[in-house]
């Protein structure tokens, strides 16, 4: 609703916003954070938080360009990228969990800084032009008037759907971040449970990093340059809580289009770039803080129907 009603005041703000074009844009703007969004939104699930995923992307994105120019073809590119995004996710996983490390804000928060200074020293602190054709399609071609990489989102969307609903890991996921020393009483790995939204994140980082490179047509080491905060924030927005056990993937993605809206709107409108930092910013303070507050009235709730039953 909330979506609706911005859209609804956007389109009498300004005559262009719900033009076609526009809105192709939007969604062409959105798909990288609606992809690392997805996996963002596991982690958050089990009480944990990737903050390496802008710097992941980064750094998949310029091993993806220097494996083109080495002559590698575009289905080799791809995987390079996926490869590299899975391969940080499971440090950050694994070093979190075995390690042993008190919350993940720690390694994600190195691993942000080691992902960044690699792909600066490979790039020697620029951009590398040229992309294979095949993922250079997915920024510029268009199908039905829709960008290529509103497919791959929806791609990312239908897997993550199938395995969060219908396979017994995706309820594994939700049963550790609602209570982990239940789940793991009951038995569930909660280890390897753990590790593995790491890895899906990465994944999702490397596949963001396929999406951007396509738009582009280069890999950058400055790539994915707040993107932890754009994806974090779309969860939050979504509903999800920094508690864990809750959060919808579809939600997820109306946080992640509500940013790109918001965005949209304040270029429309000539706000300055630097307000727009703001403003997101204030979007975050205003979603954790109704997270809090739903958790204190759901709390009280719960007390009441007890003193009620009792």
């Amino acid at each position: 609703m909330i979506l609706l009603l911005l859209i609804a005041m956007l389109s009498l703000t300004s005559p262009y916003f719900l033009t076609p074009r526009n809105i192709s844009n939007i969604l062409a703007q959105t798909a990288v954070i609606s992809v690392v969004a997805m996996g963002q939104q596991l982690v958050i699930l089990t009480r944990g938080i990737d903050l390496s995923v802008g710097s992941n992307l980064a750094l998949a994105s310029v091993l993806g360009a220097l494996s083109f120019h080495a002559g590698a073809p575009a289905a080799l590119v791809i995987a390079v990228m996926i490869v590299s995004g899975a391969a940080v996710g499971a440090v950050n996983g694994g070093f979190y969990v075995f390690g042993r490390l008190p919350h993940p804000f720690i390694i994600t928060l190195a691993t942000l800084s080691i992902a960044k200074g690699l792909a600066l020293q490979l790039a020697e602190g620029r951009a590398i032009p040229g992309m294979p054709p095949e993922i250079s399609a997915l920024g510029t071609d268009a199908l039905g008037g829709l960008p290529g990489s509103v497919f791959v989102v929806l791609a990312v969307a239908a897997a993550f759907f199938v395995v969060t609903r219908t396979m017994v890991w995706g309820r594994w996921i939700y049963a550790v971040g609602g209570r982990p020393d239940a789940a793991l009483r009951m038995g569930i790995p909660v280890s390897w449970v753990l590790v593995s939204t790491y890895v899906v994140s990465g994944t999702c980082a490397g596949i963001g990093a396929v999406i951007l490179a396509g738009r582009t047509d280069a890999g950058s080491p400055l790539f994915g340059n707040l993107l932890e905060l754009d994806t974090i924030a779309a969860v939050i927005i979504g509903g999800a809580s920094f508690l864990g056990g809750r959060g919808h993937l579809g939600n997820a993605l109306i946080g992640a289009l509500m940013i790109g809206v918001i965005r949209n709107a304040l270029n429309l409108l000539n706000v300055n770039i630097f307000f727009q930092l703001i403003v997101i910013g204030v979007v975050i303070v205003i979603a954790v803080e109704g997270d809090v507050l739903r958790n204190r009235l759901e709390g009280r709730v719960r007390v009441l129907q007890a003193g009620k039953q009792s």
